[in-house]
């Protein structure tokens, strides 16, 4: 089970590699939320996602021979990376749909990328049936103790950044698919930082963790697709991560497709950082849903996103 100490063990391993993210804030945001906005810019973390965090300690912790992963995008870019710049191979399971950004981004970083239909296959049961085959360790996406751990690094680094700005107590908004970063910071948050409260943000039609932290039992999407969020659709909470999750954790917060759009166009206009539409749900409940206290702290988890999806966002 992860904990805190398996986080600082995955601090060490990320010393170096990873980048310590900036906390940003703008006069403009705080006047529209009606309260302080700080955003922790994961978006600027290498290849565009906080992802890199998880598939590094994993990959260093585990030191496999070859690696194998599912993503729709930013997962599957940080597990190339990090299996690239330890000299081995990866093959990547990805969705037909993601975006063709991500999809080159991953095959030009090395890995073997391999399609399916996320409407008629089931992702988990090809990539064990293809990690068999070849003899590859599973990179789970979220519901993997150490991915859980790298991602909780994030945490580490935001507990120190709100005390740095004067801030102890504030919720902490978290993009939310699976809850591997979710449950991550929060671990990292209730040792460092136990007056920050993690809130799990997700899109409309895709809200399970909302659901499930609001009936106390794990619910299920009934579609695997059709967001412009692509980064954080997932089924359900994860197996290790729901637990963290549900003990920790505030209400979830849901936004809309345009309200992840307007926050997006926002994020480059007054803090100059390119964020996609599942990387910036976090901040569009910061700037558009009611809240408490005189802070939020919001993550941009993620920047991956195609032209024609940002010129969309831009056009508002």
């Amino acid at each position: 089970m992860t904990d805190i100490m398996m986080i600082e063990a995955a601090a060490a391993r990320l010393q170096g590699k990873a980048r310590r993210t900036p906390m940003l804030s703008s006069p403009f945001l705080d006047d529209l939320a009606g309260r302080r906005v700080l955003v922790k810019a994961e978006c600027l973390q290498h290849t565009g996602s906080f992802k890199f965090r998880g598939a590094w300690n994993a990959i260093s912790a585990l030191e496999p021979a070859g690696v194998i992963a599912f993503s729709s995008g930013n997962h599957a870019q940080g597990v190339a990376l990090a299996a690239r710049l330890r000299g081995i191979g990866a093959v990547i399971i990805m969705p037909a749909d993601a975006p063709a950004i991500k999809i080159a981004n991953t095959r030009d970083l090395g890995a073997e990328v391999v399609l399916y239909d996320r409407e008629t296959e089931d992702r988990d049961a090809l990539g064990a049936r293809l990690a068999a085959e070849r003899g590859l360790t599973l990179i789970k996406p979220f519901d993997m103790a150490e991915v859980i751990a790298g991602q909780g690094t994030c945490g580490l680094e935001i507990a120190e950044q709100a005390a740095e700005a004067g801030v102890s107590a504030a919720d902490v908004l978290v993009c939310c698919g699976g809850g591997g970063l979710t449950s991550g910071v929060a671990l990292a948050l209730e040792a460092r930082a136990p007056g920050l409260c993690v809130r799990p943000v997700e899109p409309e039609g895709f809200d399970d963790v909302t659901r499930s932290l609001a009936t106390g039992k794990i619910q299920t999407n009934t579609r695997l697709s059709g967001s412009i969020c692509d980064a954080i659709v997932t089924p359900r909470p994860g197996a290790l991560t729901w637990p963290i999750i549900q003990r920790l954790c505030g209400p979830g917060a849901v936004v809309s497709e345009d309200q992840a759009l307007k926050a997006m166009a926002l994020a480059h206009d007054r803090l100059k950082i390119v964020l996609e539409p599942g990387g910036a749900v976090a901040l569009a409940a910061a700037l558009f849903l009611p809240g408490q206290g005189d802070a939020v702290i919001a993550l941009a988890t993620g920047g991956n996103v195609d032209r024609a999806m940002m010129a969309r966002a831009l056009a508002l």
